[in-house]
C-alpha cells in the first residue's frame, strides 16, 4: 500500500446492512468523486448504490442503469448529484464511454460506474474502488450480535480503497461500523 492509498475491510451480513454501508460512504464523499464498484452480478453493487444515494440526498429511485447505461439523480438540497453508471455491456475502455460526457459530469457530481475497472480509471488519479465479494464456507462469518443471522448467500466482504492524494486523509476506519 502507498502513501496515496487507504484501505478498508468490511463485512456485511445482509443487503440492508450494504445499503447502511452505502449510506456511511455518502458521509466521506464529495462533488468530483469517482467511484467504481466491482463484483459479480447480484454482488450487491446497486443495493450499495442505492444507500449512496439515500446518504448523498438525491431525487429518483436508485436501480440498476444497465439498459440505458447512466442515469443522473439530482440532489434535492445542497449536495452533488449521483451518476451512476453500469459499464457492464461496455466492452472498451474511456472510448468508449466518451459519449456519456463523464468528464464533464465528474467535477460537480459523485460518479459511481459499475463494472467500471480497466474503463474509467483515466477519468481522475483520485478513486475509490469497492469490491465487494462474496464470503463462502469457512470465510462466512457467525450470526452477528445484534441477533439478525446472516443468510450465507447475503454475506460479503467489500474492500473500499482510496487511491490518489483525495484518499490519503480520508479515514475509511469509520465504515468498519456500518
Amino acid at each position: 500500500m502507498s502513501a496515496t492509498e487507504t484501505i478498508e475491510h468490511v463485512t456485511v451480513k445482509s443487503p440492508l446492512r450494504m445499503q447502511e454501508l452505502g449510506r456511511a460512504l455518502a458521509g466521506l464523499l464529495r462533488p468530483g468523486d469517482l467511484v467504481l464498484l466491482t463484483g459479480e452480478l447480484g454482488a450487491g453493487k446497486t443495493t450499495l448504490t442505492r444507500g449512496l444515494g439515500e446518504g448523498l440526498g438525491v431525487r429518483g429511485a436508485v436501480t440498476s442503469p444497465t439498459f440505458v447505461i447512466a442515469r443522473v439523480h439530482p440532489p434535492l438540497a445542497d449536495g452533488p448529484a449521483l451518476v451512476h453508471v453500469d459499464a457492464y455491456r461496455l466492452g472498451g475502455g474511456l472510448d468508449e464511454m466518451e459519449d456519456l460526457d463523464l468528464d464533464v459530469s465528474l467535477p460537480e457530481s459523485v460518479v459511481v460506474v459499475e463494472w467500471g475497472d480497466g474503463k474509467v480509471e483515466e477519468l481522475s488519479e483520485d478513486r475509490l474502488h469497492v469490491v465487494i465479494e462474496r464470503a463462502v464456507g469457512a470465510d462466512a462469518p457467525a450470526a452477528p450480535a445484534d441477533g439478525e443471522a446472516p443468510d450465507e448467500d447475503d454475506v460479503r466482504e467489500v474492500t473500499v480503497r482510496g487511491v490518489g492524494a483525495r484518499w490519503a486523509d480520508v479515514d475509511l476506519t469509520v465504515l468498519a461500523g456500518s
